[in-house]
């Protein structure tokens, strides 16, 4: 953790007269629901404008740095062509950026994709990560894939996004997964756990929108255990603030977690999470203080379920997890820090 006297050396080095910096980024802009792109959007920073989600305007447009977020993304589509499209745009793009000598900054929100793709994707992944000059990770366990430069900027929190909607008291023996439902966050598994409990004291909400599969998946859960209910699509940050409010505990059991914003979303709103014991969620546990992040080895089973939702309830904590560094003016100092250093070292190379 920061101390005062280190936040204020680091704001101390970028002066408010600092010439502007134009980015480019791969994020598509707000559309509502508040994601991480809205989070950087309310860094509310006059010396750095943000420009969103285009290959025109990375390609042809005018700006000081690229900033990559999930690359994989930017060249994933439909259709085989759809791809192949993208994939030379990245090819343009990179061939653009190095004639220009425009810094590529890319933020490490996993190392590797989730799903991961064909053997194409690959090699553009890999000349993208070759190209790249500087690496912004979201938590100081994560390892670049190359050496370049990283900085740590930790995520920021939730608690202004969601300060304006009124937060319910949580009702006994509700437990809840929010989030996307994807399979590596093994939703099927929460659900099969959850089932192998005892008794009429529990229930388990599912909230997120499904990809392919997953809704048949959850709702085949919801048939055939009346205690678990499910609320299938993307939803407001009113509905999400409701929902993570009524429960007594958040359970997230990814078969991989190495950065969650829902994790954060939870500690942001005072809701004590289970989940797996993981580097990253360790180091998480003892930033926010003990008795927040109730973590577990192996696999989720209902005596996991079970003995989680004691220590949620008879542990000892805060009155509110611990989360100051992750205030989103001092985590915008620190990004824009790492523009100018990326912007530096081009130009000196």
């Amino acid at each position: 953790m920061m101390t005062t006297a280190e936040r204020a050396s680091t704001a101390s080095r970028i002066d408010s007269t600092t010439a502007t910096i134009i980015v480019q980024q791969t994020l598509a802009p707000p559309d509502g629901h508040t994601k991480f792109v809205d989070l950087m959007v309310g860094m509310d920073n006059p010396r750095v404008v943000l420009r969103f989600d285009s290959w025109k305007g990375a390609i042809f447009g005018r700006y000081d740095v690229f900033h990559a977020h999930w690359p994989e993304l930017t060249i994933r589509g439909s259709s085989r062509m759809r791809r192949f499209i993208r994939r030379r745009c990245l090819d343009a793009f990179l061939l653009r950026a190095r004639l220009t000598r425009t810094p590529i900054v890319r933020h490490l929100h996993n190392v590797q994709p989730h799903e991961p793709g064909d053997a194409a994707e690959r090699r553009s992944l890999e000349r993208f990560d070759r190209a790249t000059d500087l690496y912004i990770r979201l938590n100081p366990t994560t390892t670049p894939p190359t050496d370049r430069p990283v900085v740590t900027a930790l995520h920021g929190h939730y608690r202004s996004a969601y300060a304006h909607h009124p937060l319910p008291r949580p009702r006994r023996g509700r437990l809840l997964y929010f989030g996307i439902i994807r399979p590596y966050k093994n939703v099927d598994g929460l659900a099969d756990a959850f089932s192998g409990t005892d008794g009429e004291d529990l229930e388990l909400r599912i909230v997120g929108s499904p990809s392919s599969g997953q809704r048949e998946m959850v709702e085949a859960h919801c048939a055939s255990d009346p205690r678990i209910s499910a609320l299938l699509r993307y939803v407001s940050d009113a509905e999400l603030v409701d929902e993570v409010g009524r429960a007594e505990l958040v359970i997230l059991p990814y078969h991989e977690m190495h950065n969650s914003g829902a994790i954060l979303v939870a500690m942001s709103l005072g809701r004590p999470v289970l989940a797996p014991r993981t580097e990253s969620n360790s180091a998480l546990s003892h930033e926010v203080g003990p008795g927040w992040i109730i973590e577990y080895d192996g696999d989720l089973t209902p005596d996991v379920i079970r003995s989680g939702l004691h220590d949620a309830r008879h542990g000892e904590r805060s009155a509110e997890p611990y989360l100051a560094d992750r205030d989103w003016d001092h985590v915008g100092r620190i990004i824009e820090g790492a523009y100018r250093q990326a912007i530096a070292q081009v130009k000196h190379r």
